[in-house]
């Protein structure tokens, strides 16, 4: 939301003649009463950083300072939040999150959150889910300060507060968007001359889909590839991701001129043998 400043300029008097009045001139008060009328500066815009940065939760605490346990307890990778596209997606927590958000200055608006319903294995994950499911929805004042790392605070009306750290997005480490591309990548790694990649490289090639989901023919030839960032390979496992692939400024010397970081796994199975 934008608010327009209003300038106030000194209303300059010309003298009309006649004899000047003992009585105070009510212009005189006039600059003190105009600095009172201008109004605040506009809005902070929170939503470039929001959307550069992953949020992983690194303390949450309710009004008394007694921590949330079911927040920041288990094993693994701490709950995250990625904002992107007017909507906040939740990771690392049984299901997959999403839901609207909507920004007012210093408030957040989170609404109309959707989750899938797999059951979880993990006690942990579970009350991870349900205690951020109770408190994400809502309208929270929201506080970012500079790092490094930088901090996201979110603070509830119930009192809670919950602390995120940022990690740059692959959007903000390459320095733009990237590309969407699908790549299939085949059950067994091969022999491959890159010095990072210890002789074993992945082996993909391109696929593509019609407006339907559909696969179309046509598939480009096999090419090894020395990794896609957040994917983990398993040998004997055939797997189509969905990634995106981004041109790396001034790669180093032997590094490869393009990056591929994970965005899903479409599909996967176990290669016959």
């Amino acid at each position: 939301m934008h608010r327009p400043l209003i300038l106030l300029l000194p209303l300059a008097l010309a003298a009309c003649g006649g004899s000047p009045s003992s009585s105070p001139d009510p212009a005189a008060t006039a600059p003190s009463n105009a600095a009172a009328a201008i109004p605040d500066a506009a809005p902070a815009d929170h939503r470039p950083a929001l959307e550069a940065y992953h949020w992983r939760l690194v303390e949450a605490t309710t009004g008394t300072g007694a921590g949330i346990d079911a927040l920041t307890g288990g094993s693994g990778d701490a709950l995250q939040l990625d904002f992107s596209d007017g909507g906040v997606q939740v990771s690392n927590v049984c299901n997959n999150m999403a839901g609207n958000v909507a920004l007012d200055d210093d408030r957040i608006t989170v609404d109309q959150v959707i989750s899938t319903l797999m059951a979880c294995a993990d006690p942990a994950l579970t009350a991870r889910e349900s205690a951020i499911a109770e408190r994400l929805p809502g309208t929270h004042r929201i506080a970012l300060t500079v790092g490094p790392p930088p901090r996201l605070t979110l603070s509830l009306d119930n009192g809670d507060v919950l602390t995120f750290e940022g990690t740059p997005t692959a959007a903000t480490r390459y320095g733009g968007a990237g590309e969407t591309v699908f790549l299939e990548v085949a059950p067994e790694r091969i022999a491959c001359e890159h010095p990072a990649s210890d002789g074993r490289c992945l082996q993909v090639r391109e696929v593509r889909y019609d407006d339907e989901g559909i696969r179309t023919p046509g598939d480009a030839d096999w090419t090894p590839l020395q990794e896609i960032e957040g994917f983990t390979f398993e040998d004997g496992v055939r797997s189509v991701v969905r990634v995106k692939r981004f041109d790396v400024p001034a790669p180093a010397v032997d590094a490869p001129a393009q990056a591929y970081v994970l965005d899903t796994v479409v599909e996967s199975e176990t290669a016959a043998q």
